[in-house]
This record gives C-alpha cells, structure tokens and sequence, in this order.
C-alpha cells in the first residue's frame, strides 16, 4: 500500500507513506503534489495520522439506557443502581452482541486500539467471559484491552478480593479499582494497596475510577499516586475521571500536583460524562464537574480523553465518534486558545497511547505497524473546528474502513 499527498501532524508539506504487508516501509516528504496511479491511495492534501484511540469505555453496558429504568437522577449511583438491574439479566450472548455493535461503531470512526472497563462484581463473571471472546473475535477491527472493573467495590462487595484474582487468571489485562464507592475511606485505602499489589506482583496495568464525585474530601487520588510513586509503576497506572479535583481547593492542589509529578501516572477524562453526571448536587453555581485538564497537561501529565459511555444507564447518549468528545472537552475544559487548538488531536492519539502503553506499536514511522486514519481535514485546528469525519481507516496495511468525503451545495442565491 502506498499513500500520497498526506499531511502529517507538526510538519509542513506533503508526504508519501508506504507499506510492505503489516509495515510501515517509508515515511518520506513530496517537492509537490503527485497524480495517483492505480493501487495508490490519493490523500488529497488531507490529515494521516496513527488511529484514533479510546482509553476508557464499558462495553458489557453499551445499549442498556432505559432497560430495565431509565436513570431519572442522572446521577452516577443511580447508574450504578439501575446497572445492578440489568446485570442481573445479561446473558453471554447479550452481552457479546451488545459489544460487537459498540465496537463497529468506534470502529466506523476511525478508533483501532480500546480499553475497555469490565464488570467483575459478578459471581458468574459473565460479562468477563463474554468480553475476553469478543477479545479475540473483533482482532480484524481493533485492539483490545480488558479493564477488571470492580463496579461494587473489592473491599465492599462479597469475595471482591476473590472475583478481581480470578478475573485475572481469566486473562484481564488490566487492574481496576473504585475506592471512593467503597463503605468507608480505610476500605477504599485498601482496595487501591490490593490492586497495587496485585498489579506488581502480575506485572500489569492499572487503571482506577478515582474520585468520580463531586465530593472535595475524595482525596484517593493522593494515596494511588503515592503507590504509584514508591513502586515505580506510573507509567502504568491511569487514574480515570478524578472529577474531585475540580473541586479541590488550590492551596490542596499546589501540593498534590508535586506528588502527581513524581509519580508520572496518567490520567484520562469523560468530559461529556462527567459534565452530565457531576454537579447533580448543586443548584446554583452548578460546577462543571471535570477534572483539572488543561492544569494536568500544562504541568507536563499525561491526560486525554475517553467517551465512556455508549447508551447505558450513565449516559444515555453516543454515537463512537471520540472527536465529538474532543470538540466537547476543549470547551467544557476551558482549552480554546490556539495553542491548545493546533495540537488538540494529542489527547485522542498520542497522550490516549500512552496511556495504554503501546510504546512501539504506535504512530507514524519506519517499522511501525501500517495502522493509520485519515481525516478530512488538513491540521489539528481544521478536524476540531470542522468536525471532521474519519475518511480512511487502514489496519495491518488493509482498509477496514472507507466514508465518502462530504460535499454540500447550496441551492440557493444568497444575493438579493
């Protein structure tokens, strides 16, 4: 495979890249734009880039809004009350068809690589069983990795300590972790000591819902991050959501992003989710309920962004497209400025890459996998601000995924 008249991100000009079966063999600047022979893809000027990832989504629960209660509250308990509901009536061919359909629809947007958050405060771990075959049925459209989500707690939850061990010996990929839904905070200090634990002795990733409340005294954040920091595992350890810090004082924060710096753990945000879930309590000012973002990655963390949800009892919304969670999140965050602008693709590609440790396995270069999109549009600044549509998706050198390039007219005389 061989594409020509690409642009690539922080570079000037044309390039041409090609491909060699599931390689990428040359990544090489054009004098000037060249005419497609047959078998070569014309990128037209338009934006090649490594595939979009999602770091954060839960596909047992996708398409469960409204089954068998719609969530009334909006709130983030009574989602997990009315998930309570309808896990008590999956079965494994639901849950695996349900997946299938949200992993078509990420897919269609140009996302290859997931990390998925998986239910295991389930006796039967039905969900788990039926994930770890969706694992290995969706390989042709993306990579995947399995969260063990502890949604009830370890502590909290009958044998949570047990169901997270087994889960793992079932082949989760990563450790999860709920501390602020555990009964008291030396149970929720204990979850994240176990999962720590776990996760060293396993050599695994971790990634933990922190803090996902509005609630300014949730300060498990501190306690991941100091694990993180003694043991030398920041890298692998995520801390998702952490929408208390929007409500943590200054004085607090000055203090705890020294500690976050140490540690060099990563962090991923749900702005929609979070601004649709948090601030349930207030009347007004309402709080925005997000995490810190644009403090987070101008102190040099890594953050980006994830939908969380498709259609479930926390956000009855979504569609797959990240890049509507990218255009939400620059303004929901307050990161408009043009400088954020000309790089905002960082916190759906790169930064959501490293989050799930991809290391070699990502990105434009020499060597690397021939994984690539390309988007309709010729920067970072054009694909937010025109919303552009994923126009080529390009998996171990093959196309998996093809849109037709938007084209309107207007019918009508503007001049009176």
């Amino acid at each position: 495979m061989h594409i020509i008249n690409a642009r690539l991100r922080g570079k000037t000009g044309l390039y041409r890249v090609a491909c060699s079966g599931a390689r990428i063999t040359e990544v090489a600047p054009q004098a000037e734009a060249q005419t497609a022979s047959a078998g070569v893809l014309d990128a037209a000027g338009n934006l090649l880039i490594p595939p979009l990832v999602e770091p954060h989504i839960h596909l047992d629960a996708v398409a469960t809004a409204g089954q068998p209660e719609w969530n009334k509250s909006g709130t983030l308990f009574e989602g997990i009350e009315r998930w309570g509901q309808r896990k008590a009536t999956i079965t494994h061919e639901d849950t695996k068809q349900r997946a299938h359909a949200g992993i078509r629809m990420l897919a269609e947007h140009g996302i290859q690589h997931v990390r998925t958050h998986v239910d295991v405060t389930d006796p039967t771990l039905g969900a788990l069983k039926a994930l770890l075959e969706v694992r290995e049925e969706a390989r042709a459209l993306i990579d995947l990795q399995i969260v063990a989500f502890p949604q009830e707690g370890i502590e909290s939850y009958p044998a949570g300590r047990e169901l997270m061990v087994r889960a793992l010996d079932m082949g989760a990929d990563v450790v999860g972790g709920i501390p602020h839904f555990e009964n008291t905070r030396e149970q929720g200090v204990s979850s994240l000591h176990f999962l720590m634990d776990l996760a060293e002795q396993r050599g695994l990733l971790v990634d933990v819902h922190c803090d996902e409340t509005d609630d300014p005294h949730s300060r498990f954040l501190e306690v991941l991050a100091e694990q993180a920091r003694v043991r030398g595992m920041g890298s692998r350890v995520t801390a998702s959501h952490t929408t208390a810090m929007g409500s943590y004082d200054n004085a607090y924060c000055s203090k705890l992003f020294r500690l976050l710096k140490a540690a060099g753990l990563n962090f991923v945000s749900c702005p929609t989710e979070s601004i649709h879930l948090q601030g349930r309590f207030d009347s007004f000012p309402k709080r925005r309920g997000v995490t810190r973002v644009g403090e987070l990655d101008r102190a040099g963390l890594n953050v980006c962004f994830g939908q969380d949800s498709l259609q479930d009892p926390w956000y009855p919304l979504g569609n797959g497209n990240i890049l509507r969670i990218l255009d939400a999140g620059l303004h929901i965050c307050h990161m408009m400025g043009y400088d954020d602008l000309r790089r905002c693709l960082d916190l759906v590609t790169e930064h959501s890459a490293r989050t799930l440790n991809l290391g070699e396995g990502y990105g434009i270069a020499v060597g690397r996998p021939a994984n690539l999109v390309l988007l309709e549009a010729p920067d970072d600044y054009e694909a937010v601000r025109r919303q552009a549509k994923a126009l080529l998706s390009i998996r171990h050198g093959e196309v998996i995924m093809r849109r037709e390039p938007q084209r309107v007219s207007l019918v009508h005389n503007s001049r009176q």
